[in-house]
């Protein structure tokens, strides 16, 4: 098996994978992160969002051959030490969050929404595709746009 290097969340791993292992189970299994949420398995549902090289992916459709030696930010590493991202503050401000299974993923795809426009619109926001059971995206919306007010 291959040897790869990663950084997940500023944080070096030198890891021994078959080629194809979705970046998903690495994180996941092997790594011990547990933010990106394992959903449908093809891309679909995005609970799973997270950045590579700061751009939004879909870890269980990327191997990790595709991620070596480039940057992994999970929903683990948005804050800085104590602080929160101004999106992960929005969230508990607009009390998104219900059962909480897709908010990391809706999370992620909120702050590379808000790297690609400063102020979104609501067809910006729409354009989200995460999954959300029990519908908060009302809320979701509004804690966009409370963070796209604070950055």
């Amino acid at each position: 098996m291959p040897n790869y290097t990663l950084t997940v969340n500023g944080e070096t791993h030198r890891l021994n994978l078959p080629a194809d292992m979705p970046l998903l189970w690495v994180l996941r299994d092997k790594l011990g992160i547990k933010g990106p949420k394992y959903g449908c398995g093809i891309g679909v549902c995005h609970a799973c969002t997270s950045h590579l090289d700061g751009k939004e992916i879909q870890p269980c459709q990327v191997p990790v051959a595709d991620a070596a030696d480039r940057e992994v930010t999970t929903i683990e590493g948005l804050a800085d030490g104590d602080t929160l991202h101004p999106v992960q503050e929005a969230w508990l401000e607009e009390d998104v969050a219900q059962c909480g299974y897709c908010q990391p993923g809706q999370i992620m795809a909120a702050v590379a929404l808000l790297k690609r426009t400063s102020n979104p619109t609501d067809a910006d926001i729409d354009k989200i595709e995460n999954v959300c059971r029990c519908g908060s995206y009302f809320r979701i919306r509004e804690a966009i746009k409370r963070a796209a007010a604070k950055m």
